[in-house]
């Protein structure tokens, strides 16, 4: 059996599974969760030892489950831009910044003064939640864990190094989210100069891989650490939506893939490089060779959904079927509100880390079912608005395949669907990212000629959902509103934003 194993680490935890490349069938899968903290609102932290443990506690109990077989290869996706500032041995110096984390947002604003040509593949700016910002803000904020800093990284590249004891980079994140340029091959110094962090690049893993490209074999201390039999080659991997695009078989310019979890993300490839103003990208060669990928999403998505119903509702996990059931019996817009899904910023079309939620048209007669449905529209709109902005830029998208934690939502799936107007392929297998994380696998292994013959190896049945004509009509009028609602509210949120800011400083 060619055995791979493929590793997520998400938002709350490491989740593994072991892929059968015969049989095309996952065999087990296990997860083990970590803790974020919240110092600060905007703030979000979490300990990369947590992560080592956790992936350790996943995958022997997969093996255990499995009976330890002899692996092939093994692949990390994980969250992008969720920092590590350490020592060159791993020790960390400070908890990680998760990708989430917006303190960075005044660091972001600067990098779009800056007119050096490699942040167009960037889209002409950086985010606050990417790794160049945030090591501007630590070492303007915390100068001394900056400069004990041998090594600022991401998660990837840290669960790598524990791994094989080598410091490597993925060529996807590199340029995505550090301004690596993958068409010269090179960082640029004077970019760093520029920003004030000239030591950063001598602090970067210096060694950039592509996606599926063979790292190392992990140690004999990471063998025992995870359990397994024997010491597999490990496949570099990257950010874990953009990862799923393998195991989706989304790569070819036209398609999109769609993963609705905490955030949405939503990706794509082009043929050639275009203005995606608004976008994040394009970034050449990112996934793989003579491809642009484009990146876009809603920060706060899922997240809107669950504050909504268990912080402010007070309603527990046995309660949602009666609230969707509830807000479903509205019609689309049905309800008189309108909400704005901004609760942690923009990331597109707008790309501004200061935009605030807002829930408008609320009278007294409102109740918990009206809320919570306007919540589910607001979030389905900002799917919407990423595509009417992909139409605006004259970028096709003839098929979208959808995964992650909306499944489970059937009211958020279906709403979106018909906010979009597009049919949409909702994939078996959930947890995409650990099926391209296998993917991988199986190109650096030698198992897979590249990532495209690996995505047809790996790419599982999907369900269509089909948009409701009417539903859309009516959301079709919402997504006006919600645009000009953007526009008029933008300057008072930014206020608000920075006086919220001021007060915690």
């Amino acid at each position: 059996m060619a055995l791979l194993l493929g590793l997520d680490v998400g938002t709350g935890g490491v989740r593994a599974g072991v892929f059968d490349l015969a049989s095309r069938r996952m065999l087990a899968e296990r997860e083990a969760p970590f803790a974020t903290t919240h110092p600060q609102p905007g703030w979000a932290e979490q300990s990369p030892l947590d992560w080592w443990r956790a992936a350790g506690e996943a995958t022997r109990d997969l093996m255990r489950a499995i009976g330890r077989p002899e692996l092939a290869g093994l692949c990390v996706a994980t969250t992008a831009s969720t920092v590590v500032a350490c020592r060159q041995d791993g020790t960390p110096l400070r908890p990680a910044l998760l990708w989430m984390d917006c303190r960075a947002a005044r660091q972001a604003d600067r990098t779009a003064t800056s007119t050096h040509p490699v942040l167009a593949y960037a889209g002409g700016s950086d985010a606050a939640e990417w790794l160049v910002p945030k090591a501007m803000w630590l070492k303007q904020e915390e100068p001394e864990s900056y400069r004990q800093a041998d090594i600022v990284c991401e998660c990837l590249d840290y669960m790598n190094f524990m791994l094989t004891g080598r410091w490597v980079a993925s060529r996807m994140n590199a340029t995505c989210k550090w301004n690596y340029d993958s068409v010269a091959r090179c960082f640029h110094a004077e970019l760093y100069d520029e920003l004030g962090i000239s030591e950063l690049p001598a602090k970067l893993p210096g060694e950039i891989v592509p996606v599926g490209g063979p790292v190392a074999e992990i140690s004999e201390q990471a063998r025992d650490h995870l359990g397994l039999s024997n010491r597999p080659m490990l496949a570099q991997g990257g950010i874990d939506a953009h990862i799923g695009m393998v195991s989706a078989g989304t790569m070819a310019p036209g398609e999109m893939l769609l993963i609705g979890g905490t955030s949405v993300v939503q990706l794509f490839q082009l043929a050639a490089q275009q203005d995606v103003t608004g976008f994040w990208g394009p970034y050449p060669h990112a996934l793989v060779d003579d491809h642009w990928l484009v990146e876009a999403g809603q920060v706060s998505a899922g997240s809107v959904l669950s504050w909504c119903s268990k912080d402010v509702f007070g309603l527990g996990q046995d309660a949602l079927a009666d609230l969707w059931q509830a807000a479903s019996r509205f019609e689309v817009g049905g309800t008189g509100l309108l909400t704005l899904d901004f609760f942690m910023g923009n990331r597109t079309p707008y790309r501004d880390p200061h935009l605030r939620g807002a829930v408008l048209g609320l009278t007294l007669g409102h109740d918990r079912a009206a809320l919570y449905r306007s919540a589910v529209e607001g979030v389905a709109l900002g799917s919407a608005n990423v595509l009417r902005h992909m139409q605006e830029l004259g970028i096709p998208c003839r098929r979208v395949v959808c995964a992650g934690g909306i499944a489970k939502n059937r009211l958020w799936l279906q709403a979106t669907v018909d906010a979009m107007g597009l049919p949409v392929q909702l994939a078996a297998e959930a947890n995409l990212s650990i099926l391209g994380a296998v993917g991988c696998a199986a190109a650096g292994a030698g198992l897979a000629a590249d990532l495209f013959a690996a995505a047809d190896a790996v790419v599982p049945a999907t369900t269509t959902i089909e948009p409701d004509p009417r539903a859309h009509q009516r959301y079709l009028e919402l997504l006006e509103d919600y645009r000009e609602a953007a526009q008029l509210l933008g300057p008072l949120a930014r206020r608000l934003s920075a006086r919220q800011s001021k007060a915690l400083s």
